[in-house]
């Protein structure tokens, strides 16, 4: 017998749920109400609308709340999909926005088929990732507290003539400086005590990072993308916990929309314009890449640090890796003729995610090691955890 489908449409906050149903036989989109935002909520409201013959799938946006509830649906066996807001379609005219029309308008295009779901990590895949943002944002902080301190120093008529800034001859100058107030000296030594902790939390942060790589299932694909030039522990392992398995992108283009590296375009009649990139995409992937394509202007070589990145890579890693070198110093040469260099380092970046698409999809990641099984006695017994994480009596 076939199922009706029922299409569910969530509107989740923290506290509270706007649930919207769409039948899969109809037309109409009926509002089922507001309920609370907890997990508890969520499976008296499955139990109440589901049934033998009727088939829940949900979808909701992603948003601040996570992948919680979604990974709490699927262990459940209900079909449940996450969607970008920015890729959700809206008109123009609409002006009206309430939780109770975005879960009308969730079930009825989730039926229609006109939304993308977005990939949905696992929880290693997740907890790695949240250690690399938080890297990122020490880094942040710490590039404000030295910007204050600076401008802090300016506004006294301290001026620095070195060529760098924060290296050990900088320090020994700002060990020697002596405010004109007591209350001015205050805050310049609790700025230097600021720029302090920022750096030892950057670099817990870095030594986390790095030490999180061994024994991650995701380690191959992050040795093989050492390979490329420019693209070291910190670039590798931020391009895979952000996008995760690289397979799922049929070809090299979807991956560079996903970072946000196309071109914007305007094409009207026979009239084509492009603008600059629409950075429309993963922010961290886009940062990384950019950073690592100024690499590029220089001369293709094999430094003794690369070579032992590609010790125990494949032929064909390797081979992809010195096309990539000598490919994109080619465009970056020509290129820099007739366009800027902010505006070539982000093509080249683009070609770049090309390329590291190509090699990911060659690397399998590793096999996770089996979990260990888990045993209680109780009085002589023995009890087994089971796959549904219960203990059951061991024959």
């Amino acid at each position: 017998m076939n199922k009706k489908v029922h299409y569910l449409g969530l509107d989740v906050h923290k506290e509270t749920i706007a649930v919207s149903i769409a039948p899969q036989d109809s037309t109409e989109v009926r509002r089922y109400g507001i309920i609370g935002g907890t997990l508890e909520a969520v499976d008296k409201l499955l139990k109440k609308l589901g049934g033998e013959n009727i088939e829940l799938r949900v979808v909701y946006e992603a948003g601040p709340c996570g992948f919680v509830l979604c990974r709490h649906l699927r262990s459940r066996g209900i079909h449940c999909d996450l969607v970008s807001p920015s890729l959700i379609p809206k008109k123009a005219s609409d002006r009206v926005k309430t939780d109770r029309r975005d879960a009308d308008q969730l079930a009825r295009l989730y039926r229609a088929g006109e939304l993308t779901a977005i990939h949905v990590p696992d929880q290693e895949d997740e907890a790695i990732r949240d250690l690399i943002r938080a890297r990122f944002a020490a880094v942040c902080d710490q590039r404000q507290a030295r910007n204050r301190l600076k401008g802090f120093l300016l506004r006294l008529g301290f001026r620095y003539t070195g060529k760098s800034s924060w290296n050990e001859a900088h320090k020994r100058y700002l060990s020697g400086l002596i405010m004109p107030q007591p209350a001015q000296q205050i805050v310049f030594q609790e700025g230097i005590h600021a720029i302090d902790d920022a750096c030892e939390r950057l670099d817990r942060l870095t030594q986390s990072v790095e030490d999180a790589l061994p024994g991650w299932k995701w380690e191959p694909v992050v040795r093989a993308l050492m390979s490329l030039r420019g693209v070291q522990v910190l670039t590798a392992m931020t391009l895979v916990a952000e996008v995760g398995d690289f397979s799922r992108f049929a070809e090299a283009s979807s991956l560079m929309h996903f970072f946000g590296l196309t071109p914007s375009e305007h094409t009207s009649s026979d009239k084509r314009v492009q603008g600059g990139i629409t950075k429309c995409g993963n922010a961290h992937c886009r940062r990384v890449l950019t950073e690592a394509a100024w690499q590029y202007r220089l001369k293709p070589q094999v430094s003794e640090a690369m070579q032992k990145r590609q010790e125990h890579q494949s032929k064909a890693v390797r081979l992809l890796a010195w096309k990539a070198q000598e490919r994109l110093h080619k465009r970056f040469r020509q290129l820099s003729v007739r366009k800027k260099s902010v505006v070539v380092a982000t093509a080249i970046a683009r070609e770049l995610a090309g390329f590291v698409w190509g090699i990911a999809c060659q690397v399998k990641p590793a096999e996770q090691a089996a979990a260990p099984e888990i045993i209680r006695t109780c009085r002589g017994k023995v009890y087994r955890l089971n796959a549904e994480k219960k203990f059951e009596k061991a024959k």
